[in-house]
């Protein structure tokens, strides 16, 4: 694409995108000819001709180049501090033994003369992956920073583990139980070094976190991978208050070029709301606060999602961590305030729960359908759960990639028959339920193609076709991570697709999703992301 005026001085002028496959998202007329913008909105969409007469002899030819041109995706749900804080940590991924994270962790503390004392972060393992099948402890985290205290986090960032030195100054206690909702591992009356859960989240709130200059150096980089996957929207997850200091510091720079929309927990909301009055409800600087979050299980392929049944050959469903009363209130205050609520549930009982709370608060005459409520995962939300979902207005954000990242290993964990029903997309859109898809980064790349790859053909690691009748079309996925995540966010008049009035947030992908073969979604590429009408990312050629 070759995208004329792109400085500053240029955001004003008018563009006009033709010679491609522009596909607007919207249900009667798919596909457009040319789309006419002026800084950051779109102003007309039609023929060339008629767009080129209608923006004037000074309008500027954006030259597709025969690629396609669709609106900017739109992040449902990720963690996006925690996805810059992966450029400031060892990375984990792709570690197939506890020989190879020891190793990886040693050559990070060499190769970056990390001071003796010094905190050493890392991330991404996965035991499932590992030989070992199971997490490290801190005996054997030991031989691998000696002299650093170290936490090594978990791919879903629900569990992990600490060595020696770090226990020691966490003052983490030899009790399985100290942490409510979470869980400490004790064994010969000493801790193990895992955690998990709230044990987990409490245990890294402690640690001393990077410097702000580092921080703001790694902010940039997540804002052009998000970039780099056609996002133009994406989500701070958890905006717990820890992070105020790193966000005024982005906004005092006016570093935030993606849209960013936080959801803080009831604890940290007063603080934030005091630190960011501007960006309450609305976009300030490119920062605004969604509303709230909560969690009310683990993760499947960690075995703490909250199940109705038993995990397979165990007795064990895994628990919720928040209780019945604590998710009715949490519910009832939102609605109160007419704040969102977005509500972590992967298991069923999780789901049901969240549920039951938002029945209970509409029969006591809370509006809790206007706030949109949304069920975070909804992984093993199960068919017979979704007219509940539907009578609340719940908006199901399906984390569907675990079809392709852990959809074995849920095989595994439930049996191939409650497997294939996870992510059940084709159920819910048969119900008649608006739904988004996520990536949950940086459990796993904030890559959409991969997301709508996953939803159409649900193919796992190894190959298995998982729950034929919960593939949905291209179209439907699409529309999961464009119109539907617009609709989510409260965004649908300014964002999601391609028509007169909305943002001029697009990506240009190297060909068509509607004319790709199914399994050959996940290969296209994204060529350059245009935010707010100026080009946020390019593909190096």
């Amino acid at each position: 694409m070759k995208h004329t005026g792109t400085g500053r001085d240029e955001t004003k002028r008018r563009r006009i995108y033709y010679n491609g496959s522009i596909l607007t998202m919207e249900e009667k007329e798919r596909y457009t000819e040319a789309v006419l913008t002026q800084g950051d909105t779109i102003l007309a969409t039609g023929g060339r001709e008629e767009l080129l007469r209608a923006g004037g002899k000074d309008v500027l030819p954006v030259d597709l180049e025969g690629h396609t041109l669709l609106p900017a995706f739109i992040d449902a749900h990720s963690h996006f501090t925690s996805a810059a804080g992966t450029f400031l940590e060892v990375s984990l991924k792709g570690c197939t033994d506890l020989l190879q994270i020891r190793e990886r962790i040693k050559r990070y503390i060499r190769d970056n003369s990390v001071r003796k004392g010094s905190w050493v972060r890392a991330g991404g393992y996965d035991h499932n992956l590992l030989k070992e099948g199971r997490h490290p402890l801190s005996a054997e985290l030991d031989l691998a920073a000696p002299d650093h205290p170290l936490v090594v986090q978990h791919v879903s960032g629900h569990m992990g583990a600490l060595n020696t030195r770090a226990l020691r100054e966490l003052n983490i206690p030899a009790d399985e139980n100290a942490v409510p909702g979470g869980r400490i591992g004790v064994a010969d009356g000493k801790p193990t070094g895992y955690l998990e859960e709230n044990a987990m989240v409490e245990a890294v709130k402690r640690i001393p976190m990077p410097a702000v200059k580092d921080y703001m150096t790694a902010y940039e980089k997540a804002q052009q991978w998000y970039a780099s996957f056609g996002i133009a929207t994406a989500q701070e997850g958890m905006f717990a208050a820890q992070l105020i200091p790193l966000y005024e510091k982005m906004l005092r720079r006016g570093n935030i070029r993606l849209d960013l929309v936080g959801y803080p927990d009831f604890s940290s909301m007063p603080e934030v709301r005091t630190a960011f009055p501007e960006s309450v409800g609305k976009y300030d600087r490119g920062l605004k606060i969604g509303g709230y979050k909560i969690f009310l299980d683990g993760s499947p392929q960690g075995r703490t999602a909250w199940m109705r049944t038993p995990y397979r050959n165990s007795s064990d469903c895994g628990y919720g961590t928040l209780k019945e009363e604590e998710v009715y209130r949490s519910v009832c205050q939102a609605a109160k305030e007419g704040a969102q609520l977005l509500a972590h549930c992967n298991g069923d009982a999780a789901c049901e729960q969240y549920i039951r709370a938002a029945k209970r608060a509409i029969r006591d005459g809370y509006a809790v359908k206007a706030m949109r409520p949304v069920m975070i995962h909804a992984q093993l939300l199960d068919r017979d759960q979704l007219k509940g979902v539907r009578e609340c207005g719940m908006i199901p954000s399906f984390f569907i990639a675990h079809v392709l990242h852990w959809g074995d290993t849920h095989r595994r964990n439930f049996g191939e028959e409650r497997a294939a029903r996870i992510s059940p997309a084709g159920s819910a859109l048969k119900e008649g339920l608006l739904f988004s898809f996520h990536q949950d980064t940086p459990v796993v790349p904030p890559d959409m193609m991969e997301t709508v790859w996953c939803a159409v053909n649900r193919t796992t690691r190894e190959g298995i076709l998982l729950g034929k009748e919960e593939r949905i079309g291209v179209w439907e996925a699409l529309k999961a991570v464009t119109v539907n995540a617009a609709y989510q966010y409260f965004e649908e008049k300014e964002k999601g697709s391609i028509t007169a009035g909305k943002k001029a947030d697009f990506a240009v992908l190297d060909r068509d999703p509607l004319k790709t073969e199914p399994e050959a979604l996940k290969e296209i590429r994204i060529l350059s992301t245009v935010k707010n009408g100026e080009l946020l990312y390019k593909e190096e050629q």
